[in-house]
């Protein structure tokens, strides 16, 4: 029989018991800040009622894991050349694969987390990914949110407050961006750019294609 996660889960949330998922969230409070923790969590927690209610047949480890992780790249413990998502699979890829993970699941746990903000590719993905996916835009935009329960919903959002969450998560948005425009053009980094950067200018996808070295 699986047994649940020492830890108290709002919501009927129950979770195979997994050392691994442990040292996540041990991981995850080391590089988050609390607002970002609690987004984390309340992402993990969001995707994982939403399978219960769902019914959804998945890998219930690598969608804990992807989930909790996946804005560790916004973080200053994950620095990186790369857009903020990828650096973050990138460190979240080292971090299971030391632990064990199968190639699978860590392919798995790589596309949760790189392809966390880009819902339009990760929803058609395999059910981790997308169900990640599923919770984290939920707790970011709201979106979904008629699929839980109103009991669940406030048991949640009372074990882990959102702590300013848009003020804060704008506030990280916006400093990447100045410190890392080049990594903002073709992510959501660039509407934050684009409304709170003074003097911010993304490459163009346009200039690209007319600047392309090539004779027509």
């Amino acid at each position: 029989m699986t047994k649940s996660l020492e830890m108290d889960l709002p919501a009927g949330i129950s979770v195979p018991d997994s050392p691994l998922v442990a040292e996540v969230l041990e991981y995850a409070r080391t590089l988050y800040e609390p607002y970002l923790f609690n987004h984390a969590m309340r992402s993990w927690l969001f995707a994982a009622k939403i399978g219960q209610l769902k019914g959804i047949d998945c890998d219930r480890e690598v969608v804990a894991v992807g989930t909790i992780l996946h804005d560790i790249g916004l973080t200053a413990g994950v620095p990186g050349p790369n857009r903020f998502e990828v650096n973050g699979a990138a460190a979240a890829l080292s971090f299971v694969t030391e632990r064990g993970f199968s190639n699978r699941r860590a392919q798995l746990m790589w596309d949760l987390v790189a392809l966390n903000s880009t819902p339009s590719i990760a929803l058609h993905k395999e059910a981790e990914v997308a169900l990640g996916t599923m919770g984290i835009g939920l707790d970011y935009g709201g979106f979904g949110a008629e699929l839980i329960p109103a009991a669940d919903m406030t048991a949640i959002l009372g074990a882990f407050p959102r702590l300013k969450m848009k003020e804060k998560f704008t506030e990280t948005c916006c400093r990447l961006v100045s410190a890392k425009p080049e990594t903002s053009s073709d992510n959501f980094l660039r509407d934050f750019g684009e409304r709170f950067v003074p003097g911010y200018k993304p490459t163009s996808t346009v200039d690209l294609l007319m600047n392309a070295p090539f004779e027509e």
